[in-house]
């Protein structure tokens, strides 16, 4: 009895310390930047928020890396968040680029990745060419084939609407 206590106290002191030096690492989020889109074609606006300058903070916002400048991060009612927006120069070349907020209290720095891309990720994409379901087209788009097939059916269509009529006069196959 004595030797499944000091099992179970072990077992629980292990996991109340494991829950303690985890607890930092859940923390650490509140220290990034976050950019929003991630990705972005020159041109485009950009919004980065952190919440590391703690409630009511302001931020002093780089973006000199991609070629925007300065700019300023504000307190917001979202999560108590300071939040800043900057756009994107035509002149930006592709590519990763660094985005710093310092915060004006503490001089916390904090930073986040932003993609340039030529292309836009929500640029709209239209289908082309048939959909491989697996149902039916094994002859494929042919005209030529399909007009075959109309024909086809429109025979056994006939012909079995003519025996049905026979069969319902009396006439028999």
């Amino acid at each position: 009895m004595r030797r499944t206590a000091r099992m179970l106290t072990g077992t629980a002191l292990a996991v109340a310390t494991a829950g303690l030096v985890a607890a930092p690492a859940a923390g650490a989020d509140a220290g990034s930047l976050e950019v929003y889109p991630s990705s972005v074609v020159p041109g485009g606006q950009v919004t980065v928020n952190t919440a590391a300058c703690g409630d009511g903070g302001t931020a002093a916002g780089d973006a000199s890396a991609v070629g925007a400048g300065t700019f300023t991060l504000a307190p917001s009612t979202h999560e108590q968040d300071a939040i800043g927006q900057f756009e994107v120069p035509e002149s930006a070349q592709p590519g990763t680029y660094e985005i710093v907020a310092t915060c004006a209290e503490g001089g916390r720095r904090v930073t986040g990745d932003l993609v340039v891309t030529l292309t836009s990720a929500r640029q709209q994409v239209y289908p082309r060419g048939s959909v491989k379901t697996g149902v039916g087209g094994a002859l494929g788009p042919d005209p030529v084939q399909t007009a075959a097939g109309v024909a086809a059916l429109a025979v056994a269509a006939a012909g079995g609407t003519w025996l049905l009529h026979r069969r319902a006069r009396g006439d028999g196959i």
